[in-house]
């Protein structure tokens, strides 16, 4: 790393960057006034279980090696910034654990960055913490599966799944991990386990994944629904998938990357949709998956505010977070 830098540790929690204090519009005292920026805390030593985690990866190294547009390396801070100012129904207080960053394009930064990510997740999970990952190219879920992988409630045998919402699979077979690698090395990963990956994923975008894609999803026993097949005339449907997805786990690790959504509602990503999954769709699963109280960490992936139009993609990936958080406190 950099001169740049620090690290934060309190309890085996370690970033490489301290979180800032966050601000926002502030329309005075008491609960009835309360927004995000009231409600987090950045003392670690304070937090207690139950409270949600918020942890920073700002990496685009994975979308350069992936020829994507770059610039999510800037998501966390603009995602944060979007939730600050956000009304809360009721009274929460939230943990901002600070930044890992991913500097350079040198061999091994990306893997590096990917495993600090997770000692970071692994030791916030364990103490009871929902852990929010703010990132970030989809390289992320790696660093997120990495830490789950090290939890106790998966050593003692707990059902892992893996939704992941995305017009992608994120499954491709390259020399170097990237942001369309993640799944699959999570599939290597669980097969060195002895375990095969239960992995579903929602929104998936036929004209943006090869038939060799598709054969890998196959092959590897995915579970998916098309695009087109997640519309709202299609609710029924994509309640009856994540309800399956429920069923087959008893941990989940939820998976957003926000060029699922349409390039209307999320035009600031790596690769904007042409036709995407309606929000209201993407908000009613997250909303289900929240209650399941089974969702351990959730990362939200490919924010790029060097191509974000006033803010709307920090601005839905936010109102995901705060449907998420306040779903289930």
């Amino acid at each position: 790393m950099s001169g740049r830098h620090t690290r934060q540790e309190a309890h085996h929690v370690r970033t490489d960057v301290p979180a800032a204090s966050w601000t926002g519009r502030d329309d005075g005292p008491g609960t009835e006034n309360l927004r995000w920026h009231k409600a987090v805390h950045l003392d670690l030593e304070q937090a207690v279980p139950g409270e949600v985690a918020f942890v920073g990866f700002c990496s685009d190294e994975g979308v350069r090696r992936n020829k994507g547009r770059q610039g999510a390396a800037n998501g966390p801070d603009a995602m944060r910034r979007a939730l600050a100012s956000m009304a809360l129904p009721k009274p929460l207080r939230a943990l901002d654990a600070g930044n890992i960053e991913v500097a350079g394009d040198g061999e091994g930064v990306l893997e590096a960055g990917q495993q600090r990510l997770g000692d970071a997740v692994a030791a916030l999970a364990d103490r009871g913490h929902l852990v929010m990952v703010l990132g970030g190219g989809h390289e992320v879920a790696y660093g997120s599966y990495s830490g789950l992988e090290q939890t106790r409630a998966l050593r003692e045998g707990g059902r892992l799944g893996v939704l992941n919402l995305d017009a992608h699979f994120d499954l491709r077979d390259d020399i170097r991990p990237s942001s369309g690698t993640p799944f699959l090395q999570m599939a290597q990963s669980e097969k060195r386990h002895g375990r095969e990956l239960n992995y579903w994923v929602l929104g998936v975008s036929q004209p943006s994944n090869t038939e060799r894609l598709f054969h890998t999803a196959d092959t590897l026993g995915v579970r998916y629904l098309l695009d087109t097949e997640c519309g709202l005339l299609d609710l029924a449907r994509t309640e009856r998938f994540v309800e399956e997805f429920l069923a087959s786990c008893d941990i989940v690790h939820l998976s957003i990357d926000l060029d699922v959504l349409p390039a209307a509602v999320a035009p600031g990503v790596s690769a904007p949709a042409a036709y995407g999954v309606p929000m209201d769709v993407i908000e009613r699963v997250c909303h289900r998956i929240a209650v399941s109280g089974k969702l351990a960490v959730c990362d939200i992936a490919e924010l790029n505010p060097d191509f974000d139009v006033d803010q709307r993609t920090a601005r839905a990936g936010a109102r995901l977070i705060h449907r998420i958080v306040t779903a289930r406190t």
